[in-house]
């Protein structure tokens, strides 16, 4: 099916979506023109995809760029602030966008992991609840992956399937309270439902804050049909840390199920044998996910050729679910200029974590190494940003909901975690924090990583695993920005680890992660329940 004439799709929900669509077919003919805004408070577009990492984006690193630029996505880059230092407190979905609203760490909000993680508290408070009462107009369309009906939003349309993870192809979503199944691809329909629902409010008078979550480039990396099976004869590039031996890191990142190994037949996009069905179809398509499920793809004789192979359909497959992701930002973007909205827009381009893409050796994410732990954000608002600004500030995504805040002129409450960084890219010499803090919880499923915690500062980088062992590692990210070599057990780091050691104590005391690691196992071995 092909999707790219956007309004062309069989809807399952008709009268729901026409609804909507029928004020957006109406403008779009029309002519540039300035919005007389009432309240003069900057609108907000956030937009965030899944697992979208910053080096599959050109404004950060050029691997990709001879195949699958993002210009889009860049031209946010050019026209406002690159931030380099961006991180997450805990680098898995739910848990990072459960930080991001209420701008409190993952011990504090409760919600820790996505695997028996439960759902996520809705009577705690979000910055887009705040902004709300404070009368912007609010929306959040696309992936919400928490388990509760979001609060805070005049309009909603989340991904809500089991699990709410989303489907690539033909979705089901909650539209306000009522389920509709819509044919066509995700990110189409998500980009058109926030393009229509920003033409109903632009005229509003008020500021409008909208949440605009993609699911891709989320697992298992369906692409749009005329982006499927690109570059048929081309290899792409291989990460400097492909071959990664894991040496001083055996039982850390040397016992994971997320090398190319455990990518699975669903994954490589593999055709079942005839007659499978349910339960039996299940688990073929899911072989390769744990240890010993290890295949051979066809052609491939010896693990390095096996582990390329995978590579190859996975990069691309996850590439192709970007080019989409740009093109619908290009849209929005476009939308406000020609309406008149951009010089009065902030807008962010981030993803709720980075990802691993055959960095390493691996996929996905969930270690405090850079990869995973480091989050794209590029920030543009014209009226009080500098243009092709690179900034190197330690940013947390507890960070952002103050950030949002402050911007639209409301004050944090005092329970948020999080501190506005608006006067520091402003220029203003404030004081700033000099480290930022980690903690994961779950295991062994998905990935069997070790739950630890750690702390980042400009140069260094500590972590603690701790649930069945006991392995401390240190990077000197100046010497070894790759992390390569841990040092922790080098007696040339021996006073530096230990008094690494204790500001990682003193940073867990400030933020109140202060169980101890038996409190910590016991949230991993905790069943919260599931969002199905």
């Amino acid at each position: 099916m092909r999707t790219d004439h956007h309004f062309s799709r069989n809807i399952t929900a008709s009268w729901l979506w026409l609804l909507l669509l029928v004020p957006f077919f109406t403008s779009c003919a029309t002519k540039k023109k300035e919005v007389t805004q009432t309240d003069q408070r900057p609108n907000i577009i956030y937009i965030m995809a899944d697992d979208h990492t910053t080096q599959a984006i050109s404004a950060y690193n050029d691997r990709y760029a001879k195949y699958f630029p993002t210009p889009n996505i860049d031209r946010i880059a050019k026209e406002g602030i690159r931030f380099d230092n961006v991180y997450c407190a805990n680098a898995i979905c739910g848990p990072s966008r459960a930080i991001i609203i209420t701008g409190k760490y993952s011990h504090e909000n409760g919600y820790y992991k996505n695997e028996s993680g439960g759902r996520f508290n809705p009577d705690q408070w979000t910055f887009p609840q705040e902004l709300q009462r404070h009368g912007y107009t609010t929306a959040m369309v696309g992936k919400w992956h928490l388990g509760t009906r979001p609060r805070g939003f005049d309009f909603f349309m989340y991904h809500n399937n089991p699990g709410q993870q989303g489907y690539y192809w033909n979705p089901v979503y909650d539209y306000n309270g009522k389920q509709v199944h819509i044919k066509g691809y995700a990110t189409n329909i998500t980009a058109d439902t926030a393009l229509a629902w920003l033409n109903r409010v632009k005229d509003s008078g008020k500021p409008f804050l909208l949440l605009l979550h993609f699911k891709a480039p989320h697992r298992n990396w369906e692409p749009d049909s005329i982006y499927q099976n690109m570059y048929p004869d081309t290899d792409m590039p291989y990460p400097p840390t492909f071959n990664d031996d894991y040496k001083t890191r055996e039982k850390t990142a040397g016992d994971t199920w997320m090398t190319m190994d455990y990518l699975n037949r669903k994954d490589m996009k593999l055709t079942p044998p005839p007659g499978l069905t349910g339960k039996a179809l299940r688990e073929w398509y899911s072989y390769g996910n744990k240890k010993g499920e290890a295949w051979m793809p066809p052609g491939c004789k010896t693990i390095e050729e096996a582990r390329k192979w995978k590579y190859q359909r996975f990069i691309k497959d996850y590439l192709a679910c970007v080019k989409s992701v740009d093109n619908q930002v290009g849209r929005v973007l476009d939308f406000l200029d020609k309406n008149g909205l951009a010089n009065n827009t902030v807008v962010v381009y981030t993803a709720d974590q980075g990802f691993y893409l055959g960095d390493h050796g691996f996929f996905d994410k969930r270690f405090i190494y850079e990869p995973s732990f480091r989050m794209p954000f590029l920030m543009r608002y014209p009226a009080e940003l500098p243009k092709g600004v690179v900034n190197r500030t330690l940013i947390s995504n507890v960070d952002f909901a103050p950030t949002f805040l402050d911007f639209a002129g409301v004050k944090a409450p005092a329970e948020v975690q999080g501190t506005s960084f608006r006067e520091v890219i402003g220029g203003k010499d404030v004081p700033w924090r000099k480290k930022v803090y980690y903690h994961y919880y779950e295991w062994p499923f998905w990935h069997h990583v070790q739950p630890h915690y750690g702390m980042r500062t400009e140069r260094y980088k500590i972590a603690h695993f701790y649930y069945n062992i006991d392995v401390w590692e240190l990077y000197d990210l100046q010497k070894d920005p790759d992390e390569l070599n841990n040092v922790a057990g080098d007696p040339a780091y021996a006073h530096l680890f230990d008094s690494l050691k204790t500001e990682l104590e003193k940073l867990m005391v400030q933020v109140k992660d202060t169980g101890s690691l038996e409190e910590f196992r016991k949230i991993t071995d905790t069943d919260f329940g599931s969002i199905n």
